[in-house]
């Protein structure tokens, strides 16, 4: 008796080391590659409905109290051959019909923004004849420029001046897009964890994971916004403990009875699309389908860091979205919580034969993974603006970044969301933001044909 206790805690020891990422195995990705292609199908199917109510028209309810719900805009630096600022540069923004909608003039530090009522094409020009003496455009045909405006995104533009400037002008940009795409990454990170832990622990793909982001954020901003109008941070709070208290209540009510009546994984998980369709529509029918903002920590003045511009709300953004994946990999890897969750996940039998609760455990990923789900809609939406149809754009780049980073490794994850928030930012410096998306799924694949495991995922013996 006692052997097989050696042997027994041997074998356990070696389920909780950290090098326990084992589910990137061949079987798993077969999965995975007809789960992703049934997402780009539905994407195909849904994407008109999305476009035909995620632009407010001009009657609609997207503003609250006379405010743009969202904001949208260009913006650049302007410097001379000696990288010394150009201050007091007008620049004139107008739209498809040639009327002005925005003028800016250049700072102390030779950056300007000009903000646009929505998002569209705009002429934006440079007037020379504000420029100093001695201060030339670098190439005067590419004045005025045409640029294609994202909702609720501001949008670089270089003008370059003198010998040089193009190469520093673009190095600014690409510091900028960094910026925004680890802003990005890190939420998609923070998201799709709990999506990663789910499939790790009861082999479900949960398509219903992206409509726990949008009802997180959507419950905070009903306490925010509407009655009872809390401050962001305590109505953030209740939100995310409800959509997590609804994550066990799925998990309770719907999964474990289905699972103890043997129901099949492929069952499962044409319930979890039909949960999805339900939560998305009432969220339409309850809310509307106009983007909405919280009412806190908005139009905040930018802080410059070098070549970078970020708004106080930014920066903390990124600074919990770091806290909170820290905080749930050590407890992942040093409590008793996070070990029980990685020994289900390797083996959930031999876990059960160890006297683990495999019920419970499961319970308690449904729970964090629907909490981290909210937590990552809060933020997105803090940054960009809150919708009913959020949940589900960011449904295909968590599933890209879990199987990017390693299938059902928590820390593969988080790797995975950051690639896929850099490529997403970063290629729109050069192609449409429309197609921004489409170079994230093409990043995954070029990664999955050098490394099929994923960036995170470890060898696993078949057989």
């Amino acid at each position: 008796m006692g052997a097989k206790r050696v042997l027994f805690g041997q074998r356990i020891r070696l389920l909780l080391s950290p090098r326990d990422a084992r589910h990137a195995a061949g079987h798993r990705y077969r999965a995975w590659s007809v789960v992703l292609g049934l997402v780009i199908v539905l994407t195909t199917m849904l994407a008109p409905a999305a476009v035909a109510v995620e632009t407010p028209s001009p009657g609609d309810d997207a503003t609250q109290g006379g405010e743009q719900a969202t904001e949208q805009g260009v913006t650049g630096t302007l410097r001379d051959d000696e990288s010394e600022p150009v201050e007091g540069v007008t620049i004139v923004v107008t739209d498809a019909s040639g009327a002005e909608v925005a003028e800016a003039e250049t700072d102390s530090s030779g950056q300007w923004e000009a903000m646009v009522p929505t998002g569209g094409t705009y002429t934006v020009e440079l007037d020379t004849g504000t420029l100093p003496e001695g201060v030339e455009l670098r190439d005067p045909e590419n004045n005025p420029l045409e640029v294609q405006v994202p909702e609720g995104r501001t949008r670089p533009v270089i003008f370059q001046l003198g010998e040089g400037e193009a190469d520093r002008a673009q190095a600014q940009a690409i510091a900028r897009a960094v910026a925004n795409g680890l802003k990005f990454g890190l939420i998609i990170a923070m998201a799709g964890v709990g999506l990663s832990l789910i499939f790790g622990t009861t082999g479900l793909i949960n398509f219903a994971h992206g409509e726990l982001v949008a009802l997180g954020a959507m419950l905070t901003w009903y306490f925010n916004v509407d009655d009872p109008q809390i401050q962001l941070i305590g109505a953030a709070a209740i939100g995310i403990a409800l959509t997590a208290a609804f994550g066990a209540g799925l998990e309770r009510g719907i999964f474990l009875p289905l699972r103890r009546r043997r129901f099949g994984l492929f069952q499962l998980v044409i319930i979890t699309i039909g949960i999805s369709l339900l939560i998305r529509h009432l969220l339409l029918l309850f809310f509307g389908g106009s983007p909405r903002t919280y009412s806190d920590y908005v139009g905040q003045e930018a802080l410059h860091f070098g070549p970078v511009s970020l708004t106080p709300r930014d920066i903390v953004i990124m600074c919990l979205s770091v806290l909170i994946l820290v905080a749930f990999a050590t407890m992942l890897q040093r409590s008793r919580t996070g070990k029980a969750i990685r020994a289900v996940a390797d083996n959930p039998a031999l876990a059960s034969a160890s006297g683990i609760d495999v019920d419970r455990v499961t319970l308690v990923v449904w729970t964090l993974g629907a909490a981290l789900a909210a937590s990552g809609g809060v933020l997105f939406g803090s940054a960009v603006a809150v919708d009913w149809f959020m949940g589900f754009r960011l449904l295909l780049l968590m599933f890209a970044a879990v199987i990017l980073g390693g299938i059902g490794t928590a820390y593969g994850a988080m790797a995975g969301g950051l690639v896929i928030g850099l490529v997403t930012e970063l290629s729109v410096l050069w192609f449409p933001s429309e197609l921004k998306y489409m170079w994230a799924l093409l990043a995954l694949i070029v990664v999955l044909l050098v490394r099929p495991r994923g960036i995170l995922g470890q060898r696993e013996r078949i057989g």
